[in-house]
């Protein structure tokens, strides 16, 4: 009962036009069966939306809501967000404009 109460308290709720993204895992092994070291492993530059922000106000006072919304999968560049870590979890805290697209 403690971890489940510990784990909804730990849940990241992004403010304004950022989103909470789940990056996805890093490839052990090449296509042609070659298991990577961990210092090969590249980043992936994909993943999955976990949680959005209320969206971002215009010059004009009017909200716009984001267009990704949770469950997303998503491509972003190599530098884009910032690596948060919440317990044993790492996330990654981006800007909606840092997202390239949706697949």
């Amino acid at each position: 009962m403690a971890k489940a109460a510990a784990k909804k308290s730990e849940k990241l709720v992004p403010l304004g036009d950022r989103v909470v993204v789940k990056r996805a895992e890093a490839e052990t092994t090449t296509l042609g069966g070659i298991v990577l070291p961990d210092s090969a492993k590249d980043k992936p530059q994909r993943g999955e939306v976990l949680s959005v922000g209320e969206g971002y106000v215009r010059r004009d006072g009017k909200k716009v809501a984001l267009t990704v919304k949770s469950g997303d999968r998503i491509l972003f560049s190599s530098y884009a967000g910032d690596e948060i870590k919440v317990g044993d979890e790492t996330y990654l805290l981006m800007r909606e404009s840092d997202i390239l697209a949706t697949f």
